[in-house]
């Protein structure tokens, strides 16, 4: 039986998880639960060259965390650790963290902060120690890669005290971020200023000079920046109170519809599902694609303003690494900035999408937030993590 190294990245609906060696860089295994805690749910495994696939009878999590570390353990795999993505680590949690129970009651105080992440993570982990209490369990940290952010980048226009109790620019996806950060060296945009478009269901984009967190899209909550699937990124303040006054809405109503109701979703009135809307010849379906294409590409300016200039632009996570019309009409409304794109590099989804003697050059790079993770979590396990 081979010690593993087990990341794990849940969500509402799936949970994706990947084993390694103990040396967090070498992958193993790799599998995903979809419709993670619910009857009809399977677990299907890649490994050995092989795909297996179990279908689930309670859709219980912790029916689903048993049996893939069954399918694990078929393969001669048993967890030395699982490393988990956790979306909110407030403002003391700057690196990745072995699980006690006071770092489960400072997550668990951050609910408020993260409402639809924080509580599915906890669920999991807590699933996790029920099956094998001596299992180590780590937090990884989505907010951490932006903790080094200037403060000015932190603040929002409002009283001191509220910015005191917490209430600031916090980021996420870093860890997706940072899995672009290691790969950028190897484009020669190591010490560059750089604008990374995470674009998928969730989106946002962040400003990175030298592999560091300038500044990002997202602020307080998940829900800020861009628009995403069915979230409408910024908004208008005064949009929730008029819900509230004037629609009867409460706050479970207007998270409902921050959260669930708006975005690609919302606009098209179809589909959050990027690829349903490309295809859709309804004027709602245009409309949507259009929005969240000119958001996206007006947020690169607004980040190379916090940078003070901008050297290239990579695109990543789902609609990013495999949409080229999306990829194509954002480098349209910046090629006045010097991105001159080649149609045959982008639609093959080359790593590099623009021409030779563009001006600026704009790349397409896989995210490996699970990745990531691993290497995180082996570097806190070997004692190399500064905390």
């Amino acid at each position: 039986m081979s010690k593993a190294l087990i990341a794990v990245n849940a969500g509402s609906a799936t949970l994706k998880f990947r084993a390694y060696e103990a040396d967090g860089r070498t992958l193993l295994a790799r599998g995903m639960v979809d419709h993670f805690g619910a009857e009809g749910s399977t677990l299907t495994l890649d490994a050995a060259g092989k795909r297996e696939q179990l279908t689930l009878t309670s859709g219980s999590r912790d029916e689903a965390i048993g049996a893939m570390l069954n399918l694990l353990a078929d393969h001669a795999l048993q967890p030395l650790a699982v490393a988990h993505r956790v979306v909110h680590g407030g403002e003391h949690y700057h690196a990745p963290v072995v699980l006690t129970a006071s770092v489960l009651d400072d997550l668990a105080a951050l609910i408020p902060l993260a409402p639809l992440h924080q509580p599915v993570s906890l669920a999991v982990m807590s699933a996790f120690a029920r099956l094998d209490p001596q299992l180590t369990q780590i937090a990884c940290f989505d907010t951490a890669f932006h903790a080094r952010q200037p403060a000015i980048a932190t603040r929002f226009g409002i009283a001191r005290h509220w910015h005191d109790a917490g209430i600031r620019r916090y980021g996420f996806h870093g860890l997706s971020y940072a899995s672009i950060a290691r790969h950028l060296p190897e484009l020669g945009l190591a010490d560059a200023r750089v604008v990374v478009l995470h674009l998928g269901s969730g989106a946002s984009a962040c400003a990175l000079h030298a592999g560091q967190s300038i500044a990002s899209s997202m602020g307080f909550s998940a829900v800020d920046g861009l628009m995403m699937g069915s979230r409408p990124g910024n908004l208008d303040p005064e949009v929730v109170l008029y819900w509230m006054e004037h629609a009867g809405m409460d706050v479970a109503a207007v998270r409902q519809e921050l959260y669930k109701k708006s975005g690609l979703l919302g606009v098209s009135g179809l589909s959050a599902d990027m690829r349903e809307l490309l295809a859709s010849k309804q004027e709602s379906a245009r409309e949507a694609v259009e929005l969240f294409c000119y958001r996206a590409a007006r947020e690169v300016a607004s980040l190379a303003t916090a940078m003070r200039g901008l050297d290239a632009l990579v695109f990543t996570a789902g609609i990013g690494e495999r949409s080229p019309e999306v990829r194509g009409r954002i480098l349209k409304q910046r090629a006045w900035l010097g991105f001159e794109a080649a149609l045959a590099a982008n639609l093959s989804h080359a790593t590099r999408l623009t021409a030779t003697g563009s001006p600026r050059h704009a790349y397409v790079l896989a995210t490996d937030e699970e990745g990531e993770m691993a290497r995180q979590a082996a570097a806190l396990l070997a004692g190399d993590v500064e905390l």
